[in-house]
């Protein structure tokens, strides 16, 4: 059974990048992780990347679940009208890869700070 304190954690690992550590008293490494998080991020969204919505098609759902990852950091590009993407900018592919890392690096995150509340890991 999966406590509750490990279900927070993890909620605020996706929610906020680096939440779940700063919860788990992890300072430092939850910090770096929101960092490095949100600094991929906002260059992805400063090289045109796009904030995709869900759309039909596996590649569509992986966009969307890349881009959902990243937590409130998703939520508040999209409702400040952010994350369009222009597809004829030079940074546009760039922007895109820049957004998908930062939601890929927010799933591992969350299974760190899983691990470190079920004391798998210190």
């Amino acid at each position: 059974m999966v406590s509750t304190k490990t279900l927070l954690a993890c909620l605020l690992a996706w929610l906020i990048p680096g939440g779940g550590h700063i919860f788990l008293q992890r300072w430092k490494r939850g910090l770096v992780f929101l960092a490095v998080i949100v600094t991929l991020f906002v260059l992805g969204l400063t090289l045109q990347g796009r904030l995709f919505s869900l759309e039909a098609g596996f590649f569509g759902l992986l966009k969307f679940l890349a881009g959902l990852s990243t937590g409130l950091l998703y939520f508040l590009g999209k409702s400040a009208g952010l994350g369009v993407g222009d597809i004829t900018a030079y940074g546009y592919e760039y922007g895109n890869t820049f957004i998908y890392t930062a939601g890929l690096l927010n799933m591992l995150v969350v299974v760190d700070a899983f691990d470190i509340a079920r004391g798998r890991k210190s």
